[in-house]
């Protein structure tokens, strides 16, 4: 009997660790990603590159990274040696028409990712990274090579259930483009 009420007074004093999500949790939320992303246009569907990784950093929130091509074009080949200038261009003006796209996707996986991830304690973050491709003879200028949005996972949670408009996103999420 004294050895039940030691176990059960010990526990008391040695406090419960705070819910984190599980590798499981994480995984899911990947996948998807990957489905989001893979879908976002299915008549000209980005292309996928690697499957998006995600973990959680203790204290931190959970992070996500992924890398797509905006646009799949054509790359230089033994039987392509060049691009024309009119393709380059084709190819850039798509590119930039696609950025708001990519972004709105972004926002939105953030939201499903606040509701997915019930045991993400509310203060901490969701972070998602987008490695954005392109091909060496490809104009780049004006196009970033990643974009990172990242916020707190209950102010998240708002937004995504309603208790706050969508239009507070831009209080919510900080962006970051390079």
């Amino acid at each position: 009997m004294r050895a039940i009420l030691l176990i059960a007074a010990l526990h008391l004093l040695v406090p419960a660790q705070p819910p984190r999500p599980s590798r499981q949790e994480i995984a899911a939320m990947e996948r998807a990603m990957d489905q989001r992303f893979a879908r976002m246009d299915l008549e000209r569907p980005v292309e996928v590159l690697g499957l998006t990784r995600g973990l959680y950093v203790d204290g931190f929130g959970a992070v996500f990274t992924a890398e797509i091509n905006l646009l799949p074009a054509p790359g230089l080949s033994p039987f392509r040696p060049s691009i024309s200038r009119e393709e380059a261009v084709r190819v850039r003006e798509q590119k930039l028409r696609r950025l708001p796209q990519i972004r709105e996707l972004m926002r939105d996986m953030l939201l499903a990712a606040a509701q997915s991830l019930d045991r993400l304690p509310p203060g901490e973050q969701i972070v998602l990274g987008v490695l954005l491709y392109s091909h060496s003879w490809e104009d780049t200028a004006g196009l970033p090579r990643l974009i990172q949005m990242q916020g707190r996972r209950d102010a998240l949670l708002d937004v995504a259930l309603q208790r706050q408009p969508r239009a507070a996103l831009a209080q919510i999420i900080r962006a970051k483009e390079e």
